[in-house]
């Protein structure tokens, strides 16, 4: 029998979407194939500690995984044989465990913008998702729409505003950031997902107060012409070619202004879901192909969930955003718009694993400018 490749699930982080990834790592273990892996979960708590867990002690957690204040703290390492392992610095777990890729399923700054990534590359680990320099020009909402565009993909008219110059000069910022925008807008954080720190501001006195907080979350923010839209998602995967499932439509209840963090997480009711989108062939064709278009652009690797709004009076698409480690909680929605296109979700995580060890190979076969 083969030997299981030793899957590291790293959940948790210091974003605003910690929380969030406590829900999205409950559902990879336990969707995971534990025929094929052995899953080693590692969680970083709200301060950056990283901890080894017991699989069984938090196995039994159906929704959101626990932080454990006692868990043994851990550092990660690269072994003397090129292995990167796992060294525990406190507490009884054993080790050094030796690792063979890392899953993170964090969502958020100092997660999916490249900083992890970054160190994970230092380690000299195999690791699911994008790169350094896709995970973080994607999770920049500037830098991703100045790209998409440059490769043809429309975009909605924004601004963008950086605290520095709001500070300076808040009246004459004010001014600049309206210029050739009508209401509503959406003020939003350049480099915040779940919607966090996101306002629909519907008369010009509430600007102010909705770029104050979201300079909360982010030095840069934009400001979004709002259009009457519909919004439609499609997850991108990579493989011989870049697949691009069904898409599908969130419609925001009434009662929420649009598709917020209480709508997304906290309201059971808070959107409904169409899958698939009540899109036409045309239709659902050209935003399958501007999805992988994005994916491309950008540079992305294994998976990403595209976003994008579908103008209710041209019938245009215009990208949104791109999450490079989206949502994979029971109810997320890149799992089941794969599903949904004929990829079960244990079958999807077995996918990204390998993936992120084949691209790991391709990178090591590559001669790197030195001797050893």
């Amino acid at each position: 029998m083969a030997e299981k490749i030793r899957v590291v699930v790293l959940y948790g982080g210091r974003s605003g979407e910690h929380e969030v990834s406590l829900k999205s790592a409950a559902s990879v273990l336990r969707h995971l194939d534990r025929a094929r892996f052995e899953v080693i979960p590692v969680s970083i708590d709200k301060t950056g500690r990283w901890q080894w867990n017991d699989l069984a002690t938090i196995d039994q957690a159906k929704t959101s995984l626990p932080i454990l204040p006692d868990a043994p703290e851990m550092r990660l390492a690269r072994g003397a044989d090129g292995r990167g392992v796992l060294i525990p610095i406190s507490g009884n777990a054993t080790g050094p465990i030796a690792i063979d890729v890392v899953f993170p399923v964090m969502h958020g700054p100092l997660c999916e913008d490249g900083t992890v990534q970054g160190l994970l590359e230092l380690a000299d680990v195999a690791y699911v998702g994008s790169g350094v320099l896709a995970s973080a020009v994607s999770m920049d909402k500037d830098v991703a729409k100045r790209l998409a565009e440059f490769a043809g993909v429309p975009v909605a008219p924004y601004r963008v505003l950086t605290r520095k110059a709001f500070v300076a000069d808040r009246a004459s910022s004010l001014a600049k950031v309206i210029e050739g925008l009508s209401l509503p807008v959406f003020v939003k954080p350049c480099n915040m997902g779940s919607s966090v720190g996101i306002h629909k501001v519907k008369t010009w006195d509430a600007l102010g107060p909705a770029l104050d907080d979201a300079f909360r979350y982010d030095l840069k923010v934009l400001v979004e012409q709002g259009i009457d839209a519909r919004e439609i998602e499609v997850a991108v995967l990579e493989g011989e070619t870049l697949f691009a499932s069904v898409a599908s439509e969130l419609n925001p209840n009434a009662h929420h202004e649009f598709y917020s963090y209480e709508a997304k997480y906290l309201d059971p009711d808070g959107a409904r879901v169409d899958l698939p989108a009540k899109l036409d062939a045309a239709q659902m064709a050209r935003v399958r192909a501007l999805a992988v278009q994005v994916f491309a652009a950008l540079e992305c690797s294994d998976l990403a969930r595209v976003d994008f709004f579908l103008d209710r009076q041209t019938g245009e698409f215009c990208f949104n955003e791109i999450n490079t480690l989206p949502g994979f909680t029971s109810i997320s929605m890149y799992p089941k718009m794969m599903e949904a296109s004929g990829v079960p979700y244990g079958e999807l995580l077995t996918r990204l694993v390998h993936l992120a060890l084949d691209r790991y190979q391709q990178r090591h076969a590559l001669e790197r400018g030195y001797s050893s």
